[in-house]
């Protein structure tokens, strides 16, 4: 089960992270890249607005990407299976990959926007199956710590990014095409590992009505002797399925079985998109600026933020199972809170006392940590457990996309909210944070060691207003 998580992993979630994560460290060389190529192709130098443009898309393109692949992971999962969508993925990602490595011996940018794009399908594709595959392969009182393996390898991702990013090692002028072609890497990792695990078991019985191929992968993930209760959970939930087929988003809408758990997700995604985390990270550099670190320095201070994610993935997926999952994510959502209203005084108070920015760094740090210890991590965990198998993956589909739209639209908009508001933007924060955390706290059972049918009973009278 653990290698599983990680085959999966390497080739799925980590690919958004790492992605998001290395197109900061060669903005300058591709503006250099962008001018270059203009005047040598059109023999005079490009306009500022335009550079400004041509760079927003290839940062922005990414969400596009991702927003597409949102839309095409669920029904992938449905077709080619949860194992077999993520095979094919890697295909998207070693020729987006191929683009990007190319676009600067061949003086194309525009194969940089393609490649960009395609990572982003590949990013998206893989936020919507690795989870639906690790949370059907996951016995009840292992999910939630196994379900966090999509947080820690994201989060892993994010610092490889920033440690393979540095000028010493692949950020430098002349390695930054290496840079953004290395996500082929992860891609042949899991071309290489993924064959050998087992499709998941659920999809196998419940949606190919294979019993028998089933019942392997029960014994190679459980063992021989504790495969049987697992098989009994699934056999339970295919008799209460009836034969029901797998359904599209939409019918998602128009169902009441669900609407209480769609209405869930969807606040869920955009309260974790909006809480505020985009701001903290806009904020990072400004912050440690003033705390006296200097330029050249703020790219190692930075990967303190990625190694403060990935600790707070894995001590969530160590906690997950024994706290439970409301605990952790209102947890979480209420200490954001507190630390948005820390922030707003300590921006405020800047400039007063010497040692106020180190109160504003630590306020950033705790911010990140309490992020990663709830709404970062378990988001995507409950969006598994809240549906049985029938509507899954339209839920995945759902979630992605409301999640793709919300990154792209926050990273369009939370720049001129931060720079309207100033540090009063962490008070709207403190807000959204505190009305998700009540809003979790009135609506979501606790989801820890019950199956996927007992959880859908829990939300019967929700949905229907009787017992």
């Amino acid at each position: 089960l653990f290698l599983a998580v990680c085959a999966v992993g390497i080739g799925g979630t980590f690919q958004y992270g790492y992605n998001v994560s290395i197109i900061n460290a060669p903005t300058q060389h591709i503006h250099r890249f962008l001018n270059e190529t203009w005047t040598s192709r059109y023999h005079k130098e490009l306009n500022p607005d335009l550079l400004t443009f041509l760079w927003s898309v290839i940062a922005s393109v990414f969400s596009l990407g991702g927003l597409c692949g949102a839309l095409i992971g669920g029904s992938m999962a449905i077709r080619l299976g949860r194992k077999g969508a993520l095979l094919m993925n890697n295909i998207i990602a070693i020729l987006a990959s191929i683009l990007m490595g190319i676009s600067f011996p061949t003086g194309l940018f525009e194969l940089l926007i393609a490649g960009r794009f395609l990572i982003g399908i590949n990013s998206g594709i893989g936020l919507c199956v690795q989870p639906l595959y690790i949370g059907e392969v996951a016995p009840k009182h292992l999910r939630g710590g196994m379900a966090m393996g999509s947080s820690i390898f994201l989060t892993g991702g994010i610092l490889t990014g920033q440690i393979i990013g540095l000028r010493e090692l692949l950020g430098g002028e002349t390695y930054w095409p290496l840079l953004l072609s290395s996500s082929c890497f992860p891609a042949f990792a899991q071309l290489l590992f993924l064959p050998w695990f087992p499709e998941s078991p659920r999809y196998l019985l419940i949606d190919r009505g294979d019993e028998l191929s089933c019942a392997k992968a029960l014994k190679r993930f459980h063992g021989s002797s504790e495969y049987q209760r697992e098989m009994e959970d699934i056999q339970r939930e295919c008799f209460a399925l009836d034969g029901e087929k797998p359904k599209k988003p939409w019918q998602l809408f128009t169902d009441h079985g669900v609407r209480w758990q769609l209405i869930t997700v969807i606040v869920m995604t955009m309260g974790q998109q909006l809480s505020g985390i985009n701001a903290i990270y806009f904020y990072a550099t400004y912050i440690f600026k003033q705390a006296g670190i200097s330029a050249e320095k703020i790219p190692y201070v930075t990967l303190g933020t990625g190694a403060c994610e990935c600790l707070t993935a894995l001590t969530c997926g160590l906690l997950i199972d024994y706290v439970g999952r409301r605990c952790l994510i209102i947890g979480g959502y209420l200490f954001m809170g507190l630390w948005s209203i820390v922030l707003t005084f300590s921006l405020t108070y800047q400039d007063l006392y010497s040692w106020v920015p180190y109160v504003s760094m630590t306020s950033i740090l705790a911010f990140i940590l309490s992020f990663g210890l709830g709404p970062g991590g378990i988001t995507n965990t409950l969006t598994a457990e809240l549906f049985i198998q029938s509507s899954r993956p339209a839920a995945y589909m759902i979630a992605g996309t409301i999640s793709w739209i919300s990154f792209f639209t926050t990273g369009r908009l939370f720049a001129f909210i931060v720079n309207g508001l100033k540090q009063y933007c962490f008070l709207v924060f403190l807000l959204e944070c505190s009305l998700v955390a009540a809003f979790i706290f009135l609506v979501i059972p606790e989801t820890k060691n019950k199956s996927f049918l007992e959880i859908e009973k829990e939300f019967h009278k929700l949905n229907f207003g009787r017992n």
